[in-house]
């Protein structure tokens, strides 16, 4: 007899995927609000496809698009954060005016829970160190209070991945890394000063395709690419 087991959340691929966002994905856009909301739509699919890597290169080599990429870069970590961790992490400041508009990621590290008693034994949460002591560091993740994590030694502030763990009766966390997690995990956001053919030439990937709205429509070429 076969047996089926359905996952509740999409496993993290084999592979890992980057994509490359020029600068300037914004710049012909005057209000921010349409520019938070549009790079939105970019975090938002970042996380349907489980892509890991989000780059942010300079296009436009005559103009200094610094402004324009801290701008996504921000916007895009922002939604990448869990809800309860926002305001740990990031500041008021003017480039978030409008992130309320920003659409939910629904990942497995986007949990709705916030009830220590519905955590369970071996779940995967990502936290923030908030104090440390003899006994450990203590974590928020996301519950009425702060998680100790045994023996544990880091500067405070510091995001970590924690596995739910129990110790004489009480629940603790288990500082490991985001990359142990069998699930989709959240994508990471990096800003390059160099230009898209400089990061190509100098990092190793297997396969890159480039966009293009001259381009053939990609269901067309996609058995191409996958041979």
């Amino acid at each position: 007899m076969a047996v089926i087991v359905q996952l509740s959340h999409p496993l993290k691929r084999q592979i890992k995927i980057s994509i490359a966002i020029p600068a300037s994905f914004t710049s012909d856009i005057p209000h921010l609000r349409e520019k938070t909301l549009r790079i939105g739509l970019i975090g938002r699919a970042l996380a349907i496809f489980r892509i890991d890597e989000a780059l942010i290169y300079p296009d436009l080599l005559s103009k200094d698009q610094t402004r324009d990429a801290d701008l996504i870069k921000i916007i895009l970590s922002y939604m990448e954060t869990p809800q309860y961790l926002r305001k740990r992490l990031f500041k008021i400041r003017p480039e978030l005016r409008y992130v309320g508009i920003l659409p939910p990621l629904r990942t497995p590290h986007h949990p709705t829970q916030n009830r220590e008693k519905d955590l369970k034994i071996g779940e995967h949460r990502e936290g923030v160190v908030i104090s440390t002591s003899k006994k450990g560091a203590y974590i928020d993740i996301g519950v009425e209070r702060p998680l100790l994590a045994p023996s544990v030694r880091m500067k405070v502030n510091s995001r970590v991945t924690v596995v739910i763990r129990r110790k004489g009766g009480e629940l603790v966390g288990e500082v490991t890394s985001p990359d142990k997690v069998k699930f989709y995990w959240g994508y990471r956001v990096k800003k390059s000063n160099s230009p898209l053919g400089s990061i190509l030439k100098n990092r190793e990937y297997d396969l890159v395709i480039a966009t293009s709205r001259r381009g053939d429509p990609v269901m067309e070429v996609a058995d191409r690419l996958l041979s």
